[in-house]
């Protein structure tokens, strides 16, 4: 338990840099700060928070209510920035002249090198729109949304977790819970079904008429076994790189 919990706390402070500034500065504050309120809020609460994150009981306490995943999100709540920028603020208040200059200067550049531009993380993608989901997500939704009512529709599991960012009226029989092992206690067999290298309709059949879909959205790509309209599915449309069908057996009646 230790070990994880010092390998999570290794993988959050990258460079480590920006965590040893902030351990700084909260000894200088700890050290020159007397206002009560400032050093509850900047001294005892990140002090705290670190004892508890670890604290081998506490974390075994959390890892075993939400999983280890998300045991670092306690890192969190520490005030990082707003701690070293008072320290920063602090310290410059206390220098003249040329020293207060050189020293603005020296904590710039030392946050500067703490870190990487986020715009060269392979993971990052320009945001398509002021939503940052894909483009296709936001069109797609647009489309098969009736005003009035809630729409089922079954999506490929790269779309999955972004579609309830954007609507709250689309439904759908499964979603990113497919996508995290230990949230995954549902039935797979539809979303296996869909997630085949072809989609054969007689598979993913049952799981379309339990959840009752009105729209199957699949990669235009993606081979098909057998003949849609044979099911009551016609062709809706293409929006990018992905093909929708209306599934006709299900009415779409505005209530």
């Amino acid at each position: 338990m230790w070990n994880d919990i010092v390998t999570l706390f290794k993988d959050y402070m990258g460079t480590g840099l920006i965590v040893i500034l902030f351990l700084v500065a909260v000894l200088y504050l700890w050290m020159n700060e007397k206002r009560k309120s400032i050093r509850i809020l900047f001294i005892y609460v990140p002090v705290i928070l670190l004892l508890l994150y670890f604290n081998p009981l506490f974390a075994s306490l959390v890892y075993g209510v939400a999983g280890s995943e998300i045991y670092y999100r306690i890192l969190w709540l520490l005030p990082m920035t707003i701690v070293i920028a008072y320290t920063a603020v602090h310290i410059c208040g206390k220098l003249k002249g040329k020293a207060q200059v050189l020293f603005a200067v020296a904590m710039v550049f030392v946050i500067l090198v703490s870190g990487s531009l986020v715009y060269r993380n392979p993971f990052f993608d320009e945001a398509d729109n002021p939503y940052h989901i894909p483009e296709e997500v936001v069109q797609i939704c647009d489309a098969i949304e009736v005003p009035g009512r809630e729409v089922m529709a079954v999506f490929p599991k790269e779309l999955l977790q972004y579609v309830r960012q954007y609507s709250a009226t689309i439904c759908m029989p499964y979603g990113r819970e497919m996508l995290v092992d230990r949230w995954n206690d549902k039935d797979r067999s539809f979303y296996d079904a869909m997630e085949q290298e072809q989609l054969v309709i007689e598979e993913v059949l049952p799981g379309v008429n339990q959840w009752q879909c009105h729209y199957i959205i699949l990669p235009a790509d993606k081979p098909i076994v057998g003949e849609p309209e044979e099911y009551g599915w016609i062709w809706f449309g293409q929006i990018g790189e992905y093909a929708i069908y209306r599934n006709t057996n299900y009415q779409l009646n505005v209530p």
